[in-house]
């Protein structure tokens, strides 16, 4: 395989893992916490799909506006269940409030959809195309029209509307926020909503090249995290950078050498770049954490 073609491959597979550290960040810059349940949102997506596909012959992105309702129920549930009650409590309450929340959801899709990997529907369909000798999938090049869509809407929506101003105000400052009239508790149950719905989305997007089952999310939740500690914390331009590097790493280091050793290299810079440049490539704006 050319490193043309690896190159392309890891460009899909970061375009994907780039919506689930999105939603990472935006919930961290809400409430000043780790959302630990990230990974297992993925998997609320891809099953979503799966399950829509099972009751109508539709292409996967037909599909996407039912995950997107679906994910965006789930998230304001899971600011009700993990957030709002313990808001006052130190910030590690909320930590293990939300791996208690990735746990129910990883225990329910085990039990509704059983332990064995799925596959989820094809954006627009699977057809191979020629480009120069470069093999180019159908599915390959939705995942990363779409995936630009949303991220580039998630942009807009932040920066060029009132909500996106209000969510972001919020995030700064909740007691200013609150106090010139903006609904704070509004605007943080829909920066997890936003955050389930960008993590589903990939969810979606991942679900039809590699299989998958319902134990996947901490293994999603870390890549996500890597992401985030690569790009900087707080930062969504930083958390997309981080999330194409961690692809490319997988993808092209496990190709010339294993999986295992494309794992063990990228460790190894993060542990580099800790040292040197703690703040992560991308230093965002405000640097606040609870």
């Amino acid at each position: 395989m050319t490193i043309l073609q690896l190159c392309l491959n890891a460009l899909v597979l970061g375009a994907a893992y780039s919506l689930v550290a999105l939603g990472f960040v935006l919930v961290l810059n809400a409430v000043g916490a780790v959302n630990f349940s990230q990974g297992d949102l993925v998997l609320v997506g891809a099953y979503a799909g799966i399950v829509a596909a099972s009751f109508v012959d539709l292409p996967g992105l037909l599909l996407l506006p039912f995950v997107i309702v679906v994910a965006g129920l789930v998230g304001v549930a899971l600011s009700g269940a993990a957030f709002f009650p313990l808001r006052n409590k130190p910030p590690v309450t909320v930590f293990i409030s939300t791996i208690a929340c990735g746990v129910v959801i990883q225990n329910t899709l085990n039990v509704v959809f059983g332990p064995e990997p799925r596959s989820g529907p094809a954006l627009l369909g699977n057809v191979q195309l020629d480009m120069g000798g470069l093999q180019v999938s159908s599915q390959s090049l939705a995942i990363v029209a779409v995936a630009i869509i949303l991220v580039l809407g998630q942009h807009l929506l932040l920066n060029a509307t009132q909500f996106g101003r209000r969510l972001r105000a919020t995030a700064q400052d909740r007691e200013m926020a609150r106090g010139i009239g903006i609904p704070v508790t509004a605007m943080i149950a829909a920066s997890f909503a936003l955050s389930a719905i960008l993590s589903a989305a990939g969810g979606l997007l991942l679900s039809n090249q590699f299989f998958v089952s319902p134990n996947e999310g901490g293994h999603l939740m870390l890549k996500a995290y890597i992401a985030v500690t690569i790009g900087g914390w707080g930062s969504t331009l930083g958390a997309v950078i981080g999330a194409l590097i961690v692809a490319f790493f997988e993808v092209l280091i496990s190709s010339y050498v294993s999986y295992t050793a494309a794992s063990i290299a990228l460790y190894m810079c993060v542990l580099i770049l800790l040292v040197v440049r703690p703040q992560g490539l991308v230093k965002e704006t405000v640097q606040r954490r609870a």
